[in-house]
């Protein structure tokens, strides 16, 4: 199902630099410095003009500068404990998603110290998570435990995205821990799903209780942190990819014609989300299903439902800067007409009300806890597909 890259760690190495060469000064520059852009643009003319390429560029390049300044003497970027280090790996992730380099460039060295402190936040069980999550039931929504599989799953990701650009020294420290990570991933896959057994082949929380079995959500940075893994030629056992993409199936509704949060939920309006129909779009993509009925069928809901609106949400459980993300690698993954009368949208409003220090607002509602250096961060991450410079959003 999936191609195995074995080569990937010096392509994408040769790659990067390639663009690099193209998109950087030659001589070091001050972080927020704006970095020259390349005029080949694959796929964009049918999607942006000329006029519209320069604003993108100049928002992105401001929500890097904004980010940079939220950089902390430890390295991490700011955001709540509990958020670590999955809200430090975004930021790590939004400056490669734009060409910038681990130890190069105006950001190479603040890359440099957050890929570091990602790594310190490993502990021996293989989790990425900054505070230890408690070993009994914990259904708080912005506990270790109710966040770890998150921050555990994004930080595999960004450090399997940043793996080839890495020097020797730097990569030994990685591959070590993605090897652990990866462990821990499938350990927690099967995890208290035996009462029911639809959940089986999703992941969800760490707390105990037979109500977190499997979401889309946690299940969808699962498995573009395992497609990522695999890409840089680490061995993912190919049943984990395989169950993880049959729960994501098993969720999607086809009274709606999208994706469900989770099973059990079908029919209850808080369980469609914008955020949920670009994870499981996109999750199908990152195991090779490109182009499915389904994954068409919920890009068109996504289209009914656009960013058209800033800071806009359908009710209290969606999430505006984290649907954007999801949906704008779902979409672009469908490409066509579905990216075509996507991204346009998305695009202006994030242009239109970004802040003028370069950042984005709050989530609304629960979500505010985690802060605007969070929104930035994704907000940055869903404007940047059209560069096609992470590998994970390579088509």
């Amino acid at each position: 199902m999936w191609k195995c890259v074995r080569q990937w760690s010096a392509a994408c190495t040769w790659f990067c630099l390639i663009t690099a060469l193209a998109r950087l000064p030659l001589a070091a520059e001050e972080p927020g410095a704006e970095v020259p852009v390349r005029e080949d643009r694959p796929d964009s003319t049918e999607v942006l003009s000329a006029q519209d390429w320069r604003q993108l560029d100049q928002t992105v390049d401001r929500g890097l500068d904004f980010l940079s300044k939220q950089q902390q003497r430890n390295g991490s970027f700011e955001a709540p404990p509990t958020g670590q280090p999955g809200i430090s790996s975004l930021c790590l992730l939004a400056f490669v998603s734009r060409g910038h380099l681990p130890g190069q460039g105006p950001y190479g060295q603040q890359i440099d110290r957050g890929v570091d402190f990602v790594l310190s936040c490993q502990r021996g069980s293989g989790l990425f998570s900054l505070v230890e999550p408690r070993p009994t039931t914990d259904r708080s929504l912005h506990s270790a435990s109710h966040c770890g599989l998150y921050n555990h799953a994004v930080t595999g990701l960004t450090l399997c995205e940043i793996f080839g650009m890495a020097d020797a020294a730097q990569q030994e420290r990685m591959r070590t821990a993605i090897e652990k990570a990866i462990t821990l991933s499938q350990k927690w896959q099967p995890r208290y799903k035996l009462p029911r057994a639809r959940d089986a082949g999703g992941w969800r929380y760490l707390s105990r209780s037979r109500h977190d079995n499997s979401d889309i959500s946690a299940t969808s940075w699962q498995l573009m942190f395992l497609r990522s893994a695999k890409n840089a030629g680490f061995d993912v056992p190919q049943q984990m990819v395989e169950d993880a993409t049959a729960f994501v199936r098993r969720c999607f509704d086809p009274s709606r014609r999208t994706f469900s949060y989770r099973l059990g939920s079908q029919g209850t309006s808080g369980s469609i989300r914008r955020g949920i129909a670009g994870g499981g779009i996109m999750s199908l993509s990152m195991a090779g299903k490109h182009d499915t009925e389904i994954a068409r069928r919920a890009g068109d809901w996504v289209l009914a439902h656009p960013f058209d609106k800033y800071n806009y949400v359908l009710h209290e459980k969606d999430r505006f800067h984290y649907g954007a993300f999801y949906c704008s690698v779902g979409m672009f993954q469908l490409g066509g007409e579905h990216w075509s009368k996507f991204y346009p949208t998305l695009m202006h409003t994030l242009v239109k009300h970004q802040r003028k220090d370069g950042s984005w607002d709050r989530e609304p509602a629960r979500d505010r806890y985690f802060g605007n250096t969070y929104t930035t961060a994704l907000a940055t991450l869903a404007l940047t597909p059209p560069y096609h410079l992470l590998p994970i959003y390579q088509r």
